[in-house]
């Protein structure tokens, strides 16, 4: 008996933990890297987290980036905009929670970069900053168009991620430029 409670104890902490491990993971990127499929609170959480930084970053560029660097600001503005508002449309009840209201400490700190560079050095904050956080985005949203839980969010991911790839590939474009 004590065996047998020992071990259900132990499964628990282990599937507690692991499910625990997969938020974690999708916040420092581990499940990227190992290509799990996020929870899809975690989905909700870092689309609308990404799509808040990247209108506030594109602001941000509209003012202080060259004109290769605008246009793309300018795209980004609208494209972000149509996907988060389309991401609150669908997610309802308890996902609602997921959804975010402020940026995170880690997006306000980027920001903060671009906005405190000088117009010289702008085009190294912002450009590699693109390529990186657009790679991050089509790696969710391949994982979670994959893999997902939720069908509509699962198809909208996948009907999504050709966008993605067209800004990371803008971006990578952008920041080859700067080299």
């Amino acid at each position: 008996m004590k065996r047998t409670l020992a071990t259900l104890t132990l499964a628990s902490v282990l599937l507690s933990s692991a499910a625990y491990a997969q938020s974690v993971g999708e916040k420092t990127g581990v499940n990227s890297t190992l290509g799990i499929t996020p929870k899809t609170e975690d989905f909700i959480k870092e689309a609308a987290m990404s799509d808040m930084l990247e209108i506030e970053a594109a602001k941000i560029a509209q003012t202080k980036g060259d004109a290769q660097e605008k246009t793309f600001a300018g795209e980004m503005i609208t494209d972000h905009t149509k996907t988060s508002t389309e991401l609150k449309g669908m997610v309802s009840g308890e996902m609602k929670a997921a959804l975010p209201t402020a940026l995170d400490d880690s997006s306000q700190k980027k920001l903060g970069k671009l906005r405190d560079s000088k117009p010289e050095d702008f085009a190294g904050e912002y450009d590699p900053m693109q390529v990186s956080a657009h790679k991050d985005a089509v790696s969710l949203f391949e994982r979670y168009a994959k893999g997902g839980e939720d069908p509509k969010l699962k198809d909208w991911a996948g009907k999504t991620l050709p966008t993605l790839q067209h800004h990371l590939a803008m971006a990578e474009d952008m920041n080859k430029n700067r080299k």
